[in-house]
């Protein structure tokens, strides 16, 4: 930021103090800004320039315009000096023009926005799917674990819900019985330094007590011969408030599948996966049907989330709604 007797001379034209008064609460282009104080775009360019050589404007790339906003935060000298010559500025006739300007100009931009997704809101979807891939969105849901989070994927297969999580969480424990998908599962998470793989069946977890914040049982399930001892060992290695979460199919015809890939199970119902999470001491959980995959070829999902809860805490509960 220059001297105080420059930052004098900066702002006693009129022309840069609009500018700045325009800036102070958006991102505009030279162009926008052309349209708000009425000038051609070679003054507003010039001023623009000087305004940034001496520290009052920052800009950055957006596309193939640039985005010029007040700087910030200020110097405390010029923070002042400005708060006198906006308080000057703000009240006269030309600054509520410029700012009834300034509304249109915003104004349009929505209208241009809206503009486009009236118009292509047919083909939003495979536009964003084309852009961005299929259900980009759900590729950030981990974060929601939090970066301190243990979590055990069960039933790892060859990791690749493991990888999905690591980079969000302190720890992943990938547990696998089968030793050629816990191969394929090395070769996958090389770089992953935070995934410890083990080998151990679903019905005795190689995980200490309590040791987990989240427990994930996806398309797993079906292959244990004693689903409810799944969920007895999920509870037991689940710290208190810990949460299991369940992917897998609903109930389906589809018999081939114990031939052709071992299931044990030909799907599970709400009253099943419940009945289950309640004799291994879950006190909360939900069954939801998944939306259907029209790409997909097999049965629909499903996915249960239970909580672990502390017996005391389930009496504390009880007592508060009985009161």
């Amino acid at each position: 930021m220059t001297p105080v007797l420059d930052q004098l001379a900066t702002l006693a034209d009129t022309t840069r103090s609009r500018l700045l008064l325009v800036l102070e609460g958006h991102e505009l282009t030279v162009s926008e800004l052309c349209a708000v104080l009425q000038l051609p775009q070679s003054t507003v360019s010039r001023h623009l320039r000087i305004l940034g050589d001496d520290g009052w404007v920052g800009s950055r790339a957006e596309g193939t315009s640039r985005q010029y906003r007040l700087a910030s935060p200020l110097p405390e000298s010029a923070e002042r000096l400005w708060a006198v010559v906006r308080e000057q500025m703000s009240g006269g006739a030309q600054a509520e023009h410029d700012a009834a300007r300034l509304r249109a100009v915003l104004a349009e931009r929505r209208v241009q926005s809206r503009k486009f997704f009236s118009t292509a809101a047919g083909q939003w979807d495979a536009m964003r799917t084309e852009l961005f891939g299929a259900r980009a969105e759900l590729a950030a849901f981990p974060a929601l674990l939090g970066e301190a989070s243990v979590v055990a994927d069960l039933g790892c297969g060859t990791g690749q819900l493991a990888a999905a999580v690591a980079p969000f969480v302190a720890r992943v424990l990938a547990v696998d019985e089968s030793q050629a998908m816990l191969d394929a599962a090395r070769r996958r998470l090389e770089g992953h330094a935070n995934v410890e793989l083990r080998r151990g069946d679903l019905e005795h977890l190689p995980i200490d007590d309590g040791a987990v914040d989240v427990a994930l049982v996806v398309l797993a399930l079906h292959h244990a011969v004693e689903p409810e001892r799944v969920f007895r060992e999920a509870r037991r290695v689940l710290a208190p408030r810990g949460r299991l979460l369940v992917v897998d199919m609903v109930p389906h015809e589809r018999d081939e599948y114990r031939q052709q890939m071992g299931h044990v199970w030909q799907g599970f119902s709400a009253g099943q996966i419940g009945g289950w999470l309640e004799s291994a001491g879950f006190a909360r959980w939900r069954y939801l049907p998944l939306p259907a995959d029209p790409a997909a070829r097999g049965p629909n999902l499903f996915a249960a989330t239970a909580e672990q809860i502390l017996h005391h805490e389930d009496d504390i509960h009880g007592k508060r709604r009985n009161q």
